[in-house]
């Protein structure tokens, strides 16, 4: 048969230079002289393929210029029609400011800069709860959507028509189909009403609301509603700087100009806005809808819940920008993943409970509560059942806790308390995670006769709760809705792709405030853990035209095209191209050495004595003492990454012995702690640094200049691989793929991608020195349970196999040859 050229989705169409005009243009948007070495190649490789409504798959290490480069593509396709806007996603806030850095540099070259916004969560916005003015007991979220919602009621119009805004509209709205229901006076009345010159209201700065630097026209206090604008005796609260928004016809005041290159931050919005007195997270929103490029994080597009934010503008025309894509997978699983607490579902009872106990007081009180439920089609006796329903999993739940702990720990935890039970968190699977089947929950619900038609009727019995809760004034802060949506979800979701557990947090409690006696030591909660996100990320990305998903650590590229939903994606002929390119910098500044030592496995290393004794260890464990402390005494900052925290923590008991050096241990710890940890490394003189390498210190830290000259991995940092969610895990992905890949894919291709990560903290720089070292036999191509393959090209190639003996000896000549 002849051949009719490559196929629909062959990446052979964009993998080289295509012959269109668009590629003649990119360096009119690129931000500096001279691009670096690759970068013009992914430049031109992100074109190309978005030309053609596909995907970009990039490793670039740093020093690429990923960010510049992916710009730089998007900056030409918006200028040249091919998309309207740009969304950029990163889970690291650093990169965040990188991107909004290079956007604004791109700008400065530009006489039509590209419009730029970064998100961040109503939290960081609203002014009252900035400033701590909320009740203690409420959440800023749920506080700022009653104010809302009270708002909203407020400024509707009665129909009869309200006057002009008060202000021009300065960003969007203009073209807007809406059916204008409020009345923007209503809205200027109330903001005016707010402010401390308005009719009895003593004239007095300080009780002018400030934030963020900014001073606004309110109170401090939250106003209440005047008495001319509502009905009864008990006017509610509401917020005037949503008021405000109203007034200004759903308008923002403030515009790109704020910002500098017009690229906004909240530095620049969140001050402007107050000042103005319209509301902040409002003023953003309406922003984002008109940039040209929007910049926030994975939430904002993967979250279902956050996503909503950004749905005016993701569609086929926007071109899309992952950052830090090799923590896709594990985000993106959290995202979809489910929690709720058994205090949560008390509390979902107990709203139920509540209205129910309204409604038994009187026959009026009954009526009301009946008419309230109307409103949404609510019997009240669906609210009945809900209670029933709840009531009965918290005991359901109970029972099989208790039943847990006996069969694991035995029975005297009953009599002995937490002193009897393990102090870590504890799984209970409900379902065999090495099979698809139906959870004991939903199980023991259908024999219970609470089937599939209850489920899905709690988010709307919920909502009603929640509504006629809030109509007659009752002193709660209901739960019901949000329970409600999470149930329905756990009873349809898919068995095959989703665990469902009893999850057990560890953290113990005084006994005088627990119902039951494992509460002392435990938070129990039902928890919906997503295995496999593939098919939700392919269902974000075919709705998009296409975009660059990148990373320095995405090799192997097929595993994560695969478990990204880009193999789907090509499958049904969407072009995916993958690129991975060597670090930058001189190969002479570097050394890249294999330790093959013992596997640092388990098995092969035993457990150090409590008191570090070195005449109890093993001869694997001796032999990676003496590598430890060869590292160890290498010039300048040396980290040392262990597999656990457990192993992390012998390793520094043992080096502070050995080692004349300052030895700082990290622990599993708090925020606080580590940043201050960090800080003592930094801070000058050679020192040495021992953590996890599945801890915050290794990913995501900039360890440029001589802030780190020597990384050493040891072992493979692999998570437990009894847990049952990684069981159920590779289940899922043995379904999806093959039995064969299941271990690889779930586990060690992302523990290798954490070794990678840290070994990549030491040079950042073209004039940086330093030594990167993985330390164990299974990184030694053609060894057994080899995770050579899982290195990218270039660090195959680059890495030099070494005994320990002569660690040292290389380590000399190395630093001897850098002065």
């Amino acid at each position: 048969m002849p051949d009719d050229g490559p196929a629909p989705g062959d990446p052979t169409e964009v993998t080289g230079r295509p012959d269109s005009d668009l590629l003649d243009y990119w360096e009119d948007y690129f931000g500096f002289p001279e691009p670096y070495d690759n970068q013009a190649d992914a430049v031109e490789s992100a074109i190309a393929v978005g030309e053609a409504n596909g995907y970009l798959a990039m490793e670039g290490p740093c020093g690429t210029g990923k960010t510049m480069a992916a710009l730089t593509a998007a900056a030409t396709h918006l200028r040249h029609g091919d998309y309207e806007n740009v969304v950029v996603v990163t889970p690291v806030k650093q990169q965040l400011q990188q991107f909004v850095a290079d956007l604004r540099t791109m700008n400065a070259g530009l006489d039509e800069p590209l419009t730029g916004i970064s998100l961040v969560g109503k939290r960081d916005l609203c002014p009252y709860g900035r400033e701590g003015l909320f009740p203690d007991d409420v959440g800023t979220h749920s506080r700022c959507e009653d104010l809302r919602e009270d708002t909203a009621h407020l400024v509707e119009s009665d129909g009869t028509g309200g006057d002009a805004p008060v202000a021009d509209v300065a960003v969007g709205g203009e073209d807007s189909d809406e059916d204008i229901w409020w009345d923007p006076q209503r809205g200027s009345d109330l903001a005016r009403h707010a402010r401390p010159d308005a009719p009895g209201q003593r004239q007095l700065a300080e009780q002018s609301l400030s934030t963020a630097g900014a001073t606004s026209p309110y109170r401090t206090e939250q106003p209440t509603a005047p008495e001319s604008m509502v009905e009864g005796d008990d006017p509610p609260l509401y917020c005037p700087f949503e008021a405000d928004w109203y007034a200004r016809n759903k308008a923002s005041p403030v515009d790109f100009d704020v910002g500098e290159g017009h690229v906004v931050t909240p530095d620049d919005y969140l001050p402007a806005a107050v000042e103005r007195g319209t509301c902040p997270h409002r003023v953003m929103s309406v922003m984002l809808e008109s940039a040209d490029v929007v910049i926030g994080n994975y939430n904002h597009l993967f979250d279902p819940d956050s996503r909503p934010l950004l749905s005016a503008v993701l569609d086929e025309r926007t071109f899309v920008i992952v950052d830090e894509a090799h923590r896709l997978e594990e985000r993106v699983r959290d995202l979809l993943s489910d929690r709720v607490g058994r205090d949560t579902l008390k509390r979902a009872r107990g709203d139920c409970q509540a209205l129910l106990s309204r409604a038994q007081q009187t026959h009026e009180h009954q009526q009301q509560v009946r008419d309230r439920l109307s409103a949404r089609e609510v019997p009240i006796e669906a609210v009945e059942r809900a209670r029933d329903f709840f009531d009965d999993v918290l005991g359901w739940l109970d029972d099989r806790v208790a039943a847990h702990l006996d069969e694991e720990v035995g029975e005297d935890w009953r009599v002995a308390g937490a002193d009897q039970l393990p102090d870590h968190g504890i799984e209970i699977p409900l379902r065999d995670p090495e099979t698809v089947e139906r959870d004991e929950l939903s199980v023991w619900a259908e024999r219970n006769d609470y089937d599939g038609g209850l489920w899905r009727s709690l988010g709307t019995v919920g909502a009603a709760v929640e509504d006629a809760i809030d109509d007659l004034g009752l002193a709660r802060s209901p739960v019901a809705a949000a329970v409600g949506v999470l149930m329905k979800r756990w009873w349809e979701g898919d068995h095959a792709t989703a665990l469902r557990e009893i999850e057990l947090e560890h953290s113990p409690a005084d006994e005088r405030h627990v119902d039951r006696q494992w509460e002392t030591a435990y938070t129990a909660g039902l928890v919906r853990f997503e295995c496999m996100p593939g098919e939700a990320l392919r269902e974000v990305f075919d709705a998009l035209g296409g975009g660059v998903l990148m990373s320095a650590t995405l090799e192997p590229l097929d595993v994560f095209s695969d478990v990204a939903g880009l193999e789907a994606l090509r499958a049904a002929n969407r072009p995916v191209v993958e690129r991975s390119y060597e670090l930058p910098f001189p190969e002479a500044n570097r050394a890249s050495w294999i330790v093959d030592a013992e596997p640092f496995t388990a098995r092969n290393r035993g457990d150090p004595d409590e008191n570090g004794d070195p005449a109890t260890w093993n001869r694997t464990r001796d032999e990676y003492a003496h590598v430890l402390r060869t590292l160890a005494r290498s010039h300048g900052n040396v980290m040392i990454a262990m597999p656990n925290y457990r192993e992390a923590s012998w390793a520094g008991e043992y080096l502070r012995t050995v080692v004349d050096k300052p030895v700082l241990v990290d622990e599993s710890s708090a925020n606080e702690e580590t940043e201050r940890l960090k800080s003592e490394f930094f801070a000058g003189g050679g020192k040495v640094l021992v953590t996890s390498t599945r801890g915050t210190l290794t990913e995501g830290v900039d360890y440029d200049g001589d802030k780190l000259h020597c990384c050493a991995v040891v072992g493979i940092p692999l998570v437990n691989i009894g847990s049952p969610r990684v069981t159920a895990t590779r289940r899922a992905y043995a379904d999806a793929f093959s039995e064969s890949d299941a271990f690889e894919y779930a586990l060690t291709v992302p523990a290798v991608r954490r070794a990678r990560q840290a070994i990549g903290r030491v040079i950042r720089g073209a004039d940086e020195s330093g030594v990167r070292v993985f330390v164990g036999r299974r990184y030694v191509s053609g060894a057994r349970h080899s995770v050579n393959g899982y290195l990218s090209p270039a660090e195959r190639a680059e890495f030099v196999r070494m005994t320990p003996e002569f660690l040292d000896d290389q380590l000399s000549t190395f630093w001897a040859n850098q002065d």
